[in-house]
């Protein structure tokens, strides 16, 4: 489904260079769930934005069923996120102004889904996360669980091949997210999609198909047992 080779990124501070990331190099299969651990300032978020097409590394390539994506120009990478790739922040970065509803329903338009299929998948997203009483309510009306629903409902919508999570319980109370994580396996579950969630949640991880480790620029594949 997705493939990492030889990516290597660097920032630049004043007179110093700080590698992010070292030739990574990985493969991630259809339907997997892919837990993505590391300590704060590893570089998680860094590599979520490169498998996601939003930043391009130094080196290396992003094959996306067996497409190399990073060359791509902008707008080709454009069209690649919005139909096959969706996200989760760990803040539900929600359109105030609009309901839940229309939040799930907006990405789906863009994409030029008609608007009557793009609120009957919208009303079937946000009803298997239990959400169906809650289709009219704006974010600022909302619990911070259901907003993250929403979120999730909305990083789904357009039937994206993966979806890249970052951190997307990180922002909720133990039960809570819980709760969204359960249901947000379930979605992955149904849905058959391919899902990479960093966290630092070592019991929710544990949880997942696989386990990547980032540390120090390197990536590595962990047991359970190991974490």
């Amino acid at each position: 489904m997705l493939s990492l080779r030889g990516l290597d990124l660097t920032f630049h501070q004043g007179e110093r260079d700080i590698e992010i990331l070292k030739n990574a190099s990985g493969e991630v299969y259809p339907g997997e769930t892919l837990g993505l651990l590391g300590p704060s300032g590893a570089g998680k978020s860094s590599l979520l934005h490169i498998l996601g097409l939003l930043d391009r590394p130094n080196a290396g390539e992003i094959l996306l069923e067996g497409v190399n994506c990073i060359p791509l120009p902008d707008h080709e990478r454009t069209l690649i996120r919005r139909s096959k790739l969706g996200f989760v922040y760990q803040f539900h970065h929600l359109l105030p102004e609009f309901s839940a509803l229309e939040n799930v329903v907006l990405p789906q338009l863009i994409l030029g889904i008609p608007k009557a299929e793009a609120d009957r998948q919208a009303r079937q997203l946000l009803g298997e996360l239990g959400l169906s009483e809650r289709l009219e309510h704006r974010p600022g009306q909302l619990s911070g669980g259901e907003q993250q629903r929403v979120a999730i409902a909305r990083g789904v919508a357009n039937s994206p091949r993966v979806l890249l999570a970052d951190e997307p319980t990180g922002n909720l109370d133990p039960e809570t997210a819980e709760a969204v994580f359960q249901q947000l396996l379930k979605l992955v579950e149904n849905t058959g999609l391919t899902a990479i969630i960093a966290t630092h949640n070592l019991e929710l991880a544990r949880r997942m198909t696989r386990i990547w480790q980032l540390d120090h620029g390197k990536l590595s594949e962990v047991a359970p047992v190991d974490i």
